[in-house]
């Protein structure tokens, strides 16, 4: 599918020059990440503001996290529309609201269409449990076991037309262990992504992203700290 990034695009910047970036975050479920990020934000490691999080479905439990720490939150639900595009357009609404800098999809369980990856391209992000283009979509952790695979891992990417199939701004790996289960494999995977959305984020802010030929570049070129695996 077509990427909607140019083949130079610079990320990041051209926002102005303000400390505190705005953010939204669209989740739909218990919202592991989306406590990692305002983790980061209060230990002063995160020079960012989470102006709402927006929620696809009633009493995710990452709304409850969101309020507790004093962050608006909204639910745009999926079923109150009958078509796909119905639904981008009110999501689309709820966050220009808030005008953010960045839209952070953390755990968010619905395929976005063409319209809306448009609008916000360059500056939508997403965390995927896997070492991508390996096993992208869903069950990652059970696919990675019945694969065969010696290591497994998360990656934050740019949102293309593409399911997953964005530009890699980062990745961590895990080894699989004898005796893995989906369950065990998850939840190790599950701290690295708390690792490193942070971290991808940050890069984002500090505009040292750039997105060249459909790579992604840390100041200028792919860097070790990437993390990036050839597959």
């Amino acid at each position: 599918m077509t990427s909607p990034h140019p083949s130079t695009a610079q990320t990041g910047q051209g926002h102005g020059a303000s400390p505190t970036a705005g953010l939204v975050v669209l989740i739909s479920g218990r919202g592991s990440n989306l406590q990692a990020i305002i983790d980061a934000i209060r230990a002063g490691e995160l020079p960012a503001e989470i102006r709402a999080v927006i929620s696809s479905e009633p009493g995710a439990p990452g709304a409850a996290r969101a309020r507790a720490a004093g962050i608006p939150t909204q639910t745009v639900n999926y079923r109150d529309f009958t078509m796909r595009e119905q639904f981008d357009r009110a999501l689309m609404a709820s966050i220009d609201v808030h005008r953010p800098r960045l839209v952070v999809l953390a755990g968010f369980m619905r395929i976005l269409g063409k319209p809306f990856i448009d609008h916000y391209a360059g500056r939508l992000i997403n965390i995927h449990p896997s070492l991508l283009p390996e096993f992208s979509g869903l069950n990652t952790h059970a696919r990675a076991l019945q694969s065969g695979a010696s290591r497994h891992g998360a990656s934050v990417h740019f949102v293309t037309h593409e399911v997953d199939g964005g530009p890699v701004i980062l990745q961590a790996s895990v080894p699989v262990l004898p005796g893995d289960s989906p369950e065990l494999l998850a939840e190790r995977v599950l701290q690295e992504e708390r690792r490193i959305y942070p971290r991808a984020i940050r890069w984002f802010i500090d505009g040292r992203l750039s997105v060249e030929d459909g790579r992604v570049l840390l100041d200028g070129e792919q860097r070790p700290e990437q993390g990036l695996v050839r597959v």
